[in-house]
């Protein structure tokens, strides 16, 4: 069972521009902006898509002082 069967296409967007990026640990993590501009998606589809992916399981989001960071687990 593949990402595409679980989240929506946007979801399946962002989560490809995570992993061009290289976003898949901790030490590697990215702030949503920089997804943003690799996925060319409206900030807001991006934010609720990297929400959707947390909710299932495909990432996680690490507080910081200025931005939040985003990261795959899968």
């Amino acid at each position: 069972m593949g990402i595409e069967d679980e989240v929506s296409p946007n979801a399946v967007k962002v989560y490809k521009a995570m992993k061009e990026l290289a976003m898949i640990s901790e030490e590697k993590l990215g702030t949503a902006e920089r997804v943003t501009q690799v996925a060319r998606l409206p900030k807001t589809m991006v934010m609720n898509a990297l929400q959707e992916l947390q909710a299932k399981g495909w990432a996680r989001r690490k507080v910081r002082e200025k931005a939040a960071g985003y990261y795959l687990l899968k």
